[in-house]
């Protein structure tokens, strides 16, 4: 599954800021760090991990 900040609400390309590409510590064992989409979509597209789940509460 793909995770993106891009949307409504959410980031524009031309807002997001470089700290946008770094992965919070928050999100280890929920988003995969290597994963990542490149170009002007970097740090804005990313995966779920492996062993991630996704239940009614997110």
């Amino acid at each position: 599954r793909r995770l993106s900040a891009l949307g409504p609400g959410g980031l524009t390309r031309e807002r997001a800021q470089m700290e946008v590409n770094d992965v919070h510590y928050s999100h280890y064992g929920r988003m995969c760090p290597i994963e990542k989409a490149e170009g002007p979509n970097i740090g804005l597209i990313n995966s779920l991990s492996s062993y991630a789940r996704v239940n009614e509460f997110g």
